[in-house]
């Protein structure tokens, strides 16, 4: 870990370290300006699914927005500004959640504090898991986990997700052009520009196809039209809502137990960065779950969600090649103004659906893609039968949301497909042992 004097001494670089193919480094940024506008382009990324997590449990979004930068910052300073990560919405908390509060589904959450009790207790849990990992050591990763296995994991979490902007972010056959105008547009900014445009494809392909929204549907009627009334009524500054948990024991033992995804999540998410910086972090994996815990339990103090390290934000590193944790703090400071501010949060909201569905297909690719990355990178052979079954049974577990329930619990695809794929290594390994 940095010294507390030192925990913001990032080495500054040019974008002419990028333009000759180089990369951004965990402790190294662009100068301030450049840095800023790539922690806009975080926030964007992980806005989408982190407000709507909270809207589908019935929690204050804004509360969401706020405590996702609080938490990111913590994360940031429990791994010592190493681990560039930003730390979401889980959508691991929306079952359980709304099986412990009896949810219908619409309005705010009436039993929001037993279910922030709940999350709370999977915050501690976690931490504990973090502590225990930070005291043994990570040598039990390897073992367990080789790049077969972590390949196949960090591309589940990318294809897991992957039905979410093609089933429910198209109402019609024009937001699904919609959608490939805006892949479109990020591919383009992506192979036609140069410099720091090119590095901000996100953010630039999601503006452009933005304008071309507005100037089909506001302009010649061919969709639903961009609404700015929410942006105009929106107050400035307010205060989210804010609420005390209340601890039910029944509601505890069916929430503590998530604290398993965030943990495979989290792995799978540290192993796709090691693997894009080429900078091994299991030496911090244990400080990455005891950040992500303690950001959990703060986060349900107030009235937020569980939060975990976001895919989102990953696939955005993936395409730019910047790695800078001063990134993730320019993104955690502008979450905390936002938070604050119902009307920043409403111009957020106000991006067209289809357009968030495109940006969403292209961040979701790329995170699939880091995991095939990492079984080239390391010379995954795939002519012995334990590899290729092991990846070939990950990949649709993950893939088609396999879901196993222990009573009210269930282990959803990216769980099942993380677990699946250690213990089946493990199983199969034995016979070469």
């Amino acid at each position: 870990m940095r010294n507390s004097q030192d925990l913001f001494g990032w080495t500054e670089k040019s974008s002419a370290v990028l333009q000759q193919g180089g990369v951004i480094g965990p402790d190294e940024r662009l100068p301030w300006p450049q840095t800023a506008v790539m922690g806009v382009q975080h926030v964007i990324a992980m806005f989408g699914a982190t407000v709507l997590a909270p809207i589908l449990m019935g929690f204050d979004p804004n509360i969401a927005i706020l405590m996702s930068g609080i938490g990111t910052l913590i994360f940031f300073v429990i791994t010592g500004g190493k681990v560039p990560s930003y730390l979401g919405s889980s959508f691991a908390f929306i079952g359980v959640v709304i099986a412990a509060t009896a949810y219908a589904g619409k309005g705010p959450n009436a039993n929001i504090g037993v279910a922030l009790g709940g999350i709370i207790a999977c915050g501690v849990l976690y931490t504990v898991i973090g502590a225990i990992v930070q005291a043994v050591g990570t040598g039990w990763i390897e073992r367990f986990m080789p790049p077969v296995v972590t390949g196949a994991v960090v591309a589940v979490i990318g294809l897991n997700l992957a039905a979410i902007p093609v089933k429910n972010m198209a109402a019609s056959n024009f937001d699904s052009w919609m959608q490939v105008v805006t892949f479109v547009s990020v591919a383009l900014v992506a192979v036609m520009t140069r410099g720091m445009v090119q590095r901000l494809l996100i953010l630039v392909g999601l503006i452009v196809a933005t304008l071309i929204y507005a100037m089909l549907t506001n302009g010649l009627g061919l969709g639903k039209p961009v609404d700015l009334s929410s942006i105009a009524n929106a107050a400035w500054v307010g205060l989210p809502g804010f609420a005390a948990p209340v601890f039910s024991a029944s509601a505890m033992l069916l929430i503590a137990p998530v604290a398993i995804i965030l943990v495979a999540e989290n792995l799978g998410h540290i192993k796709a960065v090691t693997a894009m910086t080429g900078k091994n972090l299991d030496t911090y994996m244990g400080r990455a779950f005891i950040g992500d815990g303690v950001a959990t339990i703060v986060s349900g103090s107030a009235g937020g969600t569980g939060v975990t390290t976001y895919a989102e934000n990953i696939g955005v590193m993936a395409a730019t090649k910047i790695y800078s944790t001063a990134v993730f703090v320019v993104a955690a400071l502008i979450a905390v103004v936002l938070g604050f501010s119902p009307k920043f949060g409403a111009l957020i909201q106000a991006i067209p659906l289809p357009v968030m569905g495109g940006v969403s297909i292209v961040v979701f690719g790329l995170i699939a893609v880091a995991g095939a990355k990492i079984w080239v990178d390391n010379k995954v052979n795939f002519s012995d039968n334990k590899n290729l079954l092991v990846a070939a049974i990950t990949l649709v577990l993950g893939t088609g949301d396999f879901t196993l329930k222990f009573g009210q619990f269930a282990l959803g695809g990216i769980g099942t497909a993380t677990f699946g794929a250690i213990l089946l290594y493990a199983l199969l390994n034995r016979k070469t042992q």
